[in-house]
């Protein structure tokens, strides 16, 4: 009777040998169904997630960034030709970025204007009794239109650098120090593996199994903001604002002190300032 039972239970676990990984119970194979990176070398999987963002016609960037101490949320919609959206860290800190091609554009409410010397739109001046511009007045010119950037502007790169597909995630996308493969899991119900570059110290990156292995969470190095990407691929209407929406203040655009840009996450760029 032992023989037999032990015949039976030898076939039990032979025949349950395709599901488990030993007999007597254990846990599936996390890599099965997958699109197989999860198997691959931490750099290899950072290459492969790379070169599927590179290759996506879109994509839909957001979530926090923290910069010089202040943290700003950046929801952006980006595309090879352009993109839109916007960067915040308070109501008054709040501006939306436009480029169409090499056209770029900034909106953002008179309260971003009045915290600096904003500029006097070129065809509508604002002065007050003496002949001297009227900061308040001109930001209320500007507040919630389209002004155009000029591309010889100090501002433009850095401003531009939010809206370009390729520079924004070429930094957002490189781990620094050691890579190390992390654990399997989902992000917004998309199973992932994760890579983490010197413990986590140098950046997390969650990349998709499933389909196109895409980056679909990203943790920037030194504790500096995390970012969600979806909608690759997804178009999206891009087009320059109408006249009557954009103001043209004339002259060299003078940032606000209130209103400092976070890192873009470019080339070069320290995530932790």
């Amino acid at each position: 009777m032992r023989t037999r039972n032990a015949a039976l239970v030898g076939a039990l676990c032979v025949g349950l040998s395709a599901v488990l990984t030993a007999c007597g119970g254990g846990a599936e194979d996390p890599d099965a169904g997958t699109n197989g990176v999860g198997k691959l070398e931490p750099a290899a999987i950072q290459d492969k997630a790379r070169t599927a963002a590179r290759g996506a016609e879109a994509v839909h960037l957001s979530g926090n960034v923290v910069s010089q101490g202040r943290t700003y949320r950046i929801d952006m919609r980006l595309k090879k030709n352009g993109g839109t959206g916007r960067v915040s860290s308070s109501a008054a800190s709040s501006f939306e970025l436009l480029r169409v091609g090499d056209d770029l554009y900034l909106k953002a409410p008179a309260g971003f204007w009045s915290k600096g010397s904003a500029p006097a739109p070129s065809k509508a001046p604002s002065a007050t009794a003496s002949g001297k511009a009227d900061p308040a007045a001109a930001a209320g010119k500007l507040d919630d239109k389209y002004v155009k950037v000029p591309g010889d502007d100090p501002a433009y790169q850095q401003f531009r650098g939010f809206t370009d597909k390729d520079v924004l995630l070429d930094g957002l996308l490189t781990l620094h120090g050691t890579l190390a493969r992390g654990d399997h899991g989902t992000v917004g119900g998309v199973r992932t593996v994760r890579v983490t570059g010197a413990k986590g110290g140098g950046g997390t990156m969650d990349v998709s199994l499933t389909g196109t292995p895409y980056p679909v969470r990203v943790q920037r190095a030194g504790g500096a903001g995390q970012l969600e990407l979806d909608g690759w691929g997804k178009d999206f209407a891009l087009a320059v604002p109408d006249k009557n929406q954009t103001v043209d203040y004339g002259k060299q655009m003078r940032i606000p002190s209130g209103g400092a840009l976070p890192s873009s996450g470019g080339e070069g760029a320290n995530p932790g300032k």
